[in-house]
């Protein structure tokens, strides 16, 4: 028997130190290869560390909500191998614990300048993980249950042999083996009986949902969003015809060529990033007294994710990328999102978000400014319309396909006309758009 140590994983260039939110063991825990040890939260998501390895928790050296520079060991496993070394690896004596309160973390999280100084990682992957019921489940487990078709109240119901009755893999396995050979006790709720358990109902005619952590952390972000910043929104309306009907004629031939499903979002990413760079302090962000102007223009894209929340995965050095480059990332970006597989990497770095309110068939909206960020785009549905042209012999009625643009801004940096010309220059590019262009 042998020790593994489990350290805190590598982060971000700038990222010295991380917080742990959450301990998914226990000293004494016997643990498999992908079980989840700890958590690791960011301002947007908390992403669960996996355990490399098989074997027995013999030593946790942080508790929650201890601050660990990167690299230090967090606990240390027994693992069943030749090996026969036994060294016991002491607490290091040298690092202070240090202990925060939300408050302070929320604090912190302002303090930060660019996005690509905060947490990222490769190698985990954000989840909510706990179901309206309070449970927890972990990636490996909701993804053997999905595999499976076995249901969220199915999960619920089956009875854990880990912490605080935490569903394992091997409880998950043997509840489908008993399904199968057709063992199990389980029956599905009336639509009643799920209905109740969403909340306790208020006189009958309402209920009470917990925030999940996630939308919680939202919450936070938003309002110290609109306490940071004075918001102005400004908007434009835009005649796309050409851009749609370009996109109709080449869609098909694009999807043969390139495999690649072709939306109106890359082309409106396209637009931003060469609108950035002719306006460059659009892409920044604000520290106290100073204004910083970032090199590359990382656009986020905000979507909902399949339990609801929002978040804002990242499309890095935007104005580098053609057409069918950011296609293919902003396609990678949303197959993830929806496998909730996004890790902490997608989420980092951006410096301008745009969100569709077109999705929702709404024309309009005043979105709020993703923070340390100035700016932020809101895409309205595109929708035919009359509009008067002028021709050689004279005005006409004709239809054409219009959207709405707006844009809100932080009004401490971004004046009304430097807002005002920055989306006006968008609604430009959109216009100019060739019908002739080549895929």
């Amino acid at each position: 028997m042998s020790e593994f140590k489990i350290q805190m994983p590598k982060l971000g260039e700038s990222v010295q130190e991380a917080t742990i939110t959450k301990w998914f063991v226990k000293e004494g825990d016997k643990i498999e290869e992908d079980d989840s040890l700890f958590e690791v939260a960011s301002d947007k998501v908390d992403s669960e560390i996996p355990s490399p390895v098989d074997g027995v928790i013999s030593k946790i050296f942080f508790e929650e909500n201890a601050i660990v520079p990167v690299g230090e060991i967090l606990a240390i496993v027994k693992t069943d191998d030749d090996d026969d070394d036994e060294s016991v690896v002491e607490k290091p004596k040298d690092i202070e614990i240090k202990h925060e309160s939300q408050e302070t973390k929320n604090a912190e999280i302002k303090k930060e300048i660019t996005a690509s100084e905060r947490i990222k990682s490769s190698k985990t992957e954000q989840l909510s993980g706990e179901s309206e019921s309070g449970k927890y489940f972990s990636p490996l487990v909701k993804s053997i249950a999905k595999a499976e078709a076995v249901s969220l109240e199915e999960l619920e119901h089956i009875k854990g042999s880990g912490q605080n009755g935490r569903v394992q893999k091997s409880d998950l396995l043997s509840y489908i083996t008993s399904k199968k050979e057709g063992k199990s006790d389980f029956t599905p709720s009336s639509p009643l009986a799920v209905q109740s358990k969403i909340g306790p109902s208020i006189g009958g005619e309402g209920q009470i949902i917990e925030m999940d952590r996630v939308r919680k952390l939202i919450a936070e972000h938003m309002v110290r969003s609109k306490q940071t910043s004075p918001h102005v929104t400004s908007v434009v309306e835009a005649d796309v015809t050409n851009l749609v009907l370009w996109r109709n004629k080449v869609k098909e031939k694009f999807l043969e060529t390139h495999s690649q499903k072709l939306t109106f979002m890359p082309v409106f990413i396209e637009a931003v990033a060469r609108a950035i760079t002719e306006y460059p302090l659009i892409n920044s962000s604000v520290d106290g007294g100073k204004i910083y102007i970032h090199k590359n223009v990382n656009v986020g894209i905000a979507v909902a994710k399949p339990d609801g929340n929002l978040v804002v995965p990242v499309i890095k050095q935007a104005e580098e990328k053609n057409l069918l480059g950011l296609t293919k990332n902003l396609n990678s970006l949303a197959e993830k999102a929806r496998a909730n597989k996004l890790g902490m990497d997608d989420y980092q770095g951006g410096t301008f978000t745009i969100t569709n309110f077109g999705s929702f068939r709404n024309i309009i909206g005043t979105p709020i400014i993703n923070q340390p960020q100035v700016a932020i785009l809101a895409t309205g549905s595109i929708e035919k319309k009359p509009a008067v042209m002028e021709t050689t012999t004279g005005d006409a009625i004709v239809v054409r396909h219009k959207m709405f643009l707006s844009l809100s801004y932080d009004h401490r940096v971004i004046d009304g006309a430097l807002g005002g010309a920055f989306l006006r220059r968008i609604a430009d590019i959109l216009e100019e758009f060739s019908i002739d262009r080549e895929i």
